[in-house]
């Protein structure tokens, strides 16, 4: 499947996918499930980035750790997700939580998966409607266990290959520059990755640009070295992974403890600038 599936064919699509709002608010983690409850799509249910889509925090494994892949497989059976079911993710922050979604499914090993182009605000422009009412969802068996479909590392693995690989950072550019830090304890970078703000992988209608023009502007950023993607706390990277996939590029690994993780500890190096 195709990683981006535009309102207007998800409107045709037969059988409709298990469709997961992911909306969501660093600030106000209880928001976007609030903005579920009073409008989805029809049939949605809805994906909590820190009760679905990430496990327990440690203190010393960021603020968006990854869940053992067994939990993910218990709530993807939950929401009614077997190995041939479609599935779309969406939110209303431009596939910033959506794609943490995508990803996390891909790397289960889910296949048939897509983000909404444009989100919430597409699919009401396409004439599509909203619904308050909550699904019942038909829960199945867990999601069968396989081999993660795509890599990660952790964060001794990337301290050792900082210079084997290139690694991109999805922040905003004054977080990436450390001269500002609203969410985690230490401003800065990782020595050596380079500054791909996510937003910039959307047009101004909150959709993704096309991949010709995603492919040019990633490719200078590579160098042939593999690709290693992080964030603040593994969430945005994802989305960059995308617009890599629709780019027609590998979409390389990622760290998902990214910085959050990884300037919770003095040791390792951290750049400013």
């Amino acid at each position: 499947m195709h990683p981006l599936i535009s309102a207007s064919d998800l409107l045709t699509r037969r059988p409709q996918p298990v469709l997961l709002d992911c909306s969501f608010d660093l600030a106000d983690p209880g928001a976007g499930e609030r903005s579920y409850r009073e409008a989805h799509l029809p049939g949605a249910v809805y994906a909590h980035l820190d009760r679905d889509l990430s496990g327990a925090k440690n203190g010393r494994n960021g603020r968006h750790p990854l869940r053992e892949r067994s939990e993910y497989a218990r709530w993807m059976g939950a929401v009614g997700i077997t190995p041939g079911t479609p599935v779309v993710t969406y939110d209303r922050q431009g596939g910033m939580y959506a794609a943490r979604a995508w990803w996390v499914l891909r790397w289960m090993g889910h296949t048939d998966v897509a983000l909404l182009d444009g989100g919430l605000a597409a699919w009401q422009q396409a004439g599509g409607t909203l619904s308050s009412e909550l699904p019942a969802t038909a829960a199945v068996a867990d999601y069968p266990a396989c081999a993660p479909a795509l890599p990660t590392l952790v964060a001794d693995q990337l301290q050792a290959r900082l210079a084997e690989v290139r690694v991109i950072d999805a922040r905003a550019p004054e977080r990436y520059r450390g001269e500002v830090e609203p969410l985690d304890a230490v401003a800065g970078h990782i020595p050596g990755a380079l500054n791909r703000f996510f937003k910039d992988n959307l047009q101004a209608d909150g959709r993704f640009k096309p991949a010709d023009q995603l492919r040019a502007e990633f490719t200078p950023l590579l160098d042939g070295r593999p690709v290693v993607h992080q964030c603040g706390s593994g969430v945005t990277a994802c989305h960059n992974q995308l617009a890599m996939e629709v780019a027609g590029l590998n979409p390389g690994a990622l760290y998902p403890g990214s910085w959050s993780e990884w300037s919770s500890d003095p040791r390792r190096p951290m750049v400013r600038g």
